[in-house]
């Protein structure tokens, strides 16, 4: 059998798979060119194959309109930050184009608009022809183009209408939007909010936020990030625990960088059962009390039991990472700080909040991920640090150690027995030599006459061999 002599219901499957899996809003085109029964199958199921036309204003919007049927329009762009005459003159013609394209009477017809990196110098020819319904839209994305003296684009109160029924994905980057919250009440289809690289002039504050949330019952991905400390609540603003929280039923998703006071002030007001990922980093701060972070996260299926997470250090961050099952990537948060004291005294505080989460866990790893970390380990770093930050982890049985780290967690764990207490096996990457060597073998030794013996694993090639014996005859 040849495809052939397939039916058409049979192709329109096929067709279906190929569609889904390319990126183009294009690709399709190339089924109608093999012959005429493909042409007369794929369009005559635009809806089954998602046909849709791609617009990149490279010429006048009438081209394409006259060349194809009457399919929903994606207006699309990625400029192209050039410094030199002709990529200036494309980037106007470009921004001319889809400026003619968005005001040409074909708003029933769009169904995204997807515009990257646009120049501010040429943004206000674009948002003016935007001052109106786009009825059909439904995923919409702006950033702005990251170079230059003012790359935040300023995004009028009339954009859209004020409204965007039908809009499942908005991803704003670089962009101040005073009218925000009146555009996102309008849209409870939404399934993914990604607001990047927010200004000072583009914030929004965690109770206007919860208020924009309240009608998104479809939501599965929220993304904040701040660009600025400055950006954070007021004491006056912040509101008192309400009795019953707003519960966003399709959360999965959270990614927020900022201040941790405003995600307390968030997540104080919400509950996600759903959540299974999310990416927190916040920017330094003295305090670090986080409670309603870990009630909000703790509240979550995913994350009622922890079995292993890790500690990695950083040139210029310490973060804390937790697996999900299900998911590549690890959840994490992360606290921004050059500081090897100050990272390790901030985290420490964020497990305080975590005491009830953390205390299933059985196994940590700890480790670098350094540019010449080894002077930051000589730093007089005092061994309560590394107390306070490994303390909450009562139900540990492993801890797996790398570099410089070695020393220092030893050093510390040498004169005490109460911290890691369930501790039965230490893996150590990297064996120290010579005096950095001893703290090991003092911390093996002093865990065998308290009772609580510990076993310690190098790790030579791919396998792990037991040295116990050898640091303690050399102790």
């Amino acid at each position: 059998m040849t495809i052939h002599v397939l039916p058409d219901d049979a192709l329109v499957e096929i067709f279906s798979f190929y569609v889904n899996a390319q990126t183009s809003e294009s690709d399709w085109r190339r089924l109608v060119h093999v012959c005429r029964r493909w042409r007369y199958v794929v369009f005559s199921s635009p809806h089954r194959l998602n046909l849709r036309l791609a617009y990149k204003g490279m010429r006048p919007l009438r081209t394409t309109l006259d060349t194809w049927p009457p399919l929903p329009l994606v207006i699309l762009r990625q400029y192209k930050a050039g410094v030199d005459h002709k990529h200036y003159l494309l980037n106007r013609l470009w921004s001319s184009n889809i400026a003619a394209a968005l005001e040409s009477g074909h708003d029933n017809r769009i169904s995204k608009i997807h515009l990257y990196s646009i120049p501010s110098s040429h943004w206000g020819k674009i948002a003016a022809t935007m001052q109106k319904p786009f009825p059909e839209l439904t995923s919409l994305t702006i950033s702005a183009l990251s170079t230059g003296a003012s790359p935040v684009l300023v995004i009028p109160d009339l954009f859209l209408g004020g409204s965007a029924p039908r809009l499942r994905s908005l991803q704003l980057r670089n962009c101040s939007f005073p009218g925000i919250q009146k555009l996102l009440l309008s849209a409870n289809h939404l399934v993914t909010l990604h607001l990047g690289k927010i200004p000072d002039s583009g914030y929004i504050s965690p109770q206007a936020m919860v208020t924009a949330l309240s009608t998104m019952a479809r939501l599965e991905s929220l993304h904040l990030e701040f660009l600025s400390p400055r950006l954070r609540p007021t004491a006056a603003s912040r509101p008192p625990p309400p009795s019953v929280r707003l519960v966003l039923p399709a959360l999965t998703q959270l990614d927020f960088q900022g201040v941790h006071g405003y995600l307390e002030d968030l997540v104080t007001q919400i509950d996600a059962p759903l959540l299974s990922n999310f990416k927190v980093t916040f920017f330094m701060d003295p305090n670090f009390e986080v409670r309603q972070l870990h009630r909000f996260i703790s509240h979550a299926e995913k994350f009622k039991k922890l079995d292993h997470a890790t500690v990695s250090v950083s040139n210029d961050a310490i973060a804390f990472f937790i697996p999900v099952p299900g998911y590549r990537v690890d959840s994490q948060l992360e606290i921004r700080c050059k500081r090897l004291d100050l990272q390790l005294s901030s985290l420490a505080q964020v497990f305080n909040s975590f005491l009830p989460l953390l205390s299933t866990l059985e196994k940590l790893h700890i480790r670098e991920s350094v540019i010449h970390y080894h002077p930051r380990w000589k730093d007089d770093i005092e061994s309560t640090q590394w107390l306070r930050l490994l303390n909450p982890f009562t139900a540990v049985e492993s801890l797996s150690v790398v570099n410089g780290s070695v020393r220092c967690v030893c050093d510390a764990l040498k004169e005490v027995t109460d911290v890691l207490p369930a501790l039965q096996s230490l893996f150590i990457w990297a064996l120290p030599h010579g005096p950095t060597r001893k703290p090991v073998g003092t911390f093996v030794a002093k865990r065998r006459l308290s009772g609580h013996p510990v076993s310690v694993y190098h790790r030579e090639g791919i396998q792990w061999k037991d040295v116990t014996q050898e640091l303690l005859s050399e102790d």
